[in-house]
């Protein structure tokens, strides 16, 4: 029989379970050593292409600026401003011809309820709206108020703004109300 003794002043102590665990975490951050440094590749691969497309429209902008400049140096010569205020006039008058009057009459014409009727119309065109003041007369309040919000649900009429509401001093017409209102009226 033999018997074990250990006449070391301090035992013996293994470090299995410390070395194992450190080179578990030794391969853990290794792994992500790794990934970091391919995320780290990555980004600045993206940024040096971002760079390079940034500089490529950065040229292609100067590029563009420099045939604005050119062009507004062309267009202020004397000749040529002419011959745009020429353009921009017939411009305003075919877009003026163009406008769809009867088309205009014909909605006002549908949200008229009965008892309403227009007594002038004055119409003044802006690039692609027409202004309109009127002046309509309404057989009761109840016609005038029909006649209100028929307009303020009508999508072809907007920013309506009832300017005058009178009662007509002479009492031989059919108007008991008399409106005044500007509208804006806008191709659909």
């Amino acid at each position: 029989m033999k018997v074990r003794l250990n006449l070391a002043t301090k035992p013996l102590e293994t470090h299995r379970r410390f070395l194992a665990a450190s080179g578990v975490v030794a391969a853990i951050a290794g792994v992500a050593f790794l990934a970091l440094g391919w995320h780290v590749y990555a980004v600045r691969k993206a940024n040096s292409e971002f760079r390079a497309r940034q500089d490529a429209v950065q040229r292609e902008l100067q590029s563009l600026d420099a045939q604005r400049s050119e062009l507004q140096r062309f267009f202020s010569l004397p000749a040529n401003a002419q011959v745009h205020d020429r353009a921009v006039f017939i411009n305003n008058f075919i877009d003026a011809r163009s406008f769809n009057w009867t088309r205009m009459f014909m909605d006002l014409e549908r949200i008229l309820p009965p008892g309403v009727h227009v007594i002038s119309i004055e119409p003044r065109q802006t690039k692609g709206q027409v202004d309109l003041s009127l002046k309509v007369g309404a057989a009761s309040e109840e016609a005038k108020v029909k006649f209100l919000r028929a307009l303020e649900d009508s999508h072809q009429f907007t920013r309506i703004t009832l300017t005058k509401a009178s009662v007509p001093s002479n009492t031989g017409g059919t108007d008991a109300v008399m409106l005044e209102l500007t509208a804006v009226y806008e191709r659909l």
